[in-house]
């Protein structure tokens, strides 16, 4: 009896120490994640501000100076070009692609192409160069340069830790990572959460729920710390929709899904027509003729081309003046092309919604509708639009439905979305975040074959040299 009793007691306390051990592991492992979602909430805090004063600048000028924009806008796009190619050449564009060929490589023979993709100097430049094009009046966002600046966090914080902490997976700290600057841009965690999901990875979320979940809610905590609970745009009037709505909802839904496919597919070719260029002042001439346009067009046709296009939705959304002119839509494309395609930095994820939502209120213009059907519209030519670019139509959805709270429209922004990805593979079967990672991985593999080649000269001068005697 007493030898039970003492067996017992041994594995109780064997069972408590394996509880207790278990307990400190997952602690450990929890650490860095917890760090670098309040880093990534407190950057995407002070990234948002900056861009805010850079966009208010740029409609001062306008307002004010309005033919400065000749000047002003080319200078700004030279220089948002020139600090991409000079110092982080894979940081121009959305920084989306960057961080899903960034998982594809989350390997340790492929450390130093990752590297390339995520890092300290990338967060750095990724800021300054899209501070200059917004400045400047160009059409990007800053949701997109968020999330390869948080991927940069959480890569760093793991890359840091010692070699005594506990193993961290590469691709879930970027992953994680991803997610939390999404949901720290937008304020939206289910949206941060379900763009992890839907676009980054197909990997099942239990392999990494607790860490995604825990960064998501701490950068939103860490950003609303600082700014409070808020709303990306806030609450437009839906009530009294009417019953066949949904008709609308569907006509816009494919027209926004085409057009966002469509614009994907025609920055892709201009891609390719660039990288013909045999030197860099073909670049450079390039990135002053996006310049010169955008302001051309703004001069002559319409401000509603500058700018990242948050006013343009809270305008349409919130105010008496629904309708757009039936131009708006081609501006907003348009300088969402030119920008992009500039060779700066810059998200397209508020363009994309921007351009939705013009395209809603020049449709609903047409169809005569009242103000809270016009509101519909608009909102799932956002969902629409993004979807035809991203090909995420859950998270198209759900990020539109946080940014406003308006949860009895889940139905009908999930069919926006549904369609436009549906009649968006008319155009490509393929994202634009899908070739543009395909693009980085083969840029990254092709710098590295070559720094290899270039190392190799030494090395064998080294080998010959080590057996001398």
């Amino acid at each position: 009896m007493k030898l039970l009793l003492a067996l017992r007691l041994r594995l109780k306390h064997v069972f408590d120490r394996i509880r207790n051990e278990r307990f400190k592991m997952n602690l450990l492992q929890a650490v860095p994640f917890w760090v670098a979602s309040i880093i990534t909430g407190l950057i995407a805090v002070l990234y948002a501000h900056l861009f805010s004063i850079a966009e208010k600048g740029s409609l001062y000028i306008y307002q004010h100076f309005s033919w400065a924009l000749l000047i002003v806008t080319p200078i700004c796009f030279i220089i948002g070009w020139w600090v991409v190619k000079r110092y982080a050449p894979y940081s121009r564009g959305s920084g989306i692609p960057q961080v899903m060929a960034s998982i594809e490589l989350a390997n340790p023979k492929d450390n130093k192409k990752v590297a390339r993709l995520l890092s300290l100097r990338i967060i750095l430049v990724k800021v300054i160069s899209s501070l200059f094009i917004v400045f400047g009046g160009g059409v990007v966002g800053r949701e997109g340069p968020t999330i390869q600046v948080a991927g940069s966090v959480f890569r760093k914080i793991n890359e840091w830790l010692p070699d005594w902490w506990p193993k961290i997976s590469k691709k879930n700290m970027i992953m994680t990572g991803a997610a939390a600057g999404l949901a720290a841009a937008f304020n939206t965690p289910l949206g941060g959460i379900v763009f992890a999901v839907e676009e980054l990875t197909k990997t099942h979320i239990n392999y990494f729920k607790t860490a995604i979940f825990s960064a998501v809610i701490i950068s939103g905590l860490a950003a609303q710390a600082l700014l409070g609970p808020y709303l990306y745009l806030g609450y437009p009037n839906v009530n009294h929709l009417s019953p066949y709505i949904f008709l609308g909802v569907a006509v816009v839904a494919i027209a926004a899904g085409l057009a966002g496919s469509g614009m994907g597919k025609l920055i892709l070719m201009i891609g390719i027509w660039k990288s013909k260029f045999r030197h860099k002042a073909g670049n450079l001439m390039y990135a002053i003729f996006c310049g010169l346009a955008i302001a051309v067009l703004a001069i002559l046709v319409d401000k509603v081309i500058l700018g990242s296009g948050k006013g343009l939705m809270g305008e349409v959304l919130f105010s008496s003046n629904k309708y757009l002119p039936w131009y708006a839509p081609l501006l907003r494309v348009s300088g969402s092309v030119l920008s992009f395609t500039s060779g700066a930095a810059g998200g397209i994820f508020a363009p994309s919604l921007s351009a939705g939502a013009a395209m809603g209120s020049v449709l609903s213009s047409w169809m005569q509708l009242s103000d809270s059907n016009t509101n519909l519209l608009i909102l799932s030519g956002m969902v629409a639009f993004l979807t035809g670019v991203t090909r995420t139509p859950f998270t198209s959805a759900i990020i539109v439905l946080e940014m406003t709270d308006r949860h009895n429209l889940i139905f009908y922004l999930m069919l926006a979305g549904m369609l436009a990805s549906i009649v968006s593979i008319i155009i490509d079967k393929h994202s634009l975040y899908d070739h543009l990672k395909y693009q980085y991985i083969h840029d990254v593999t092709r710098e590295e074959e070559k720094d290899v080649a270039n190392r190799l000269p030494s090395l064998e001068v080294e080998k010959k040299e080590s057996k001398l005697p």
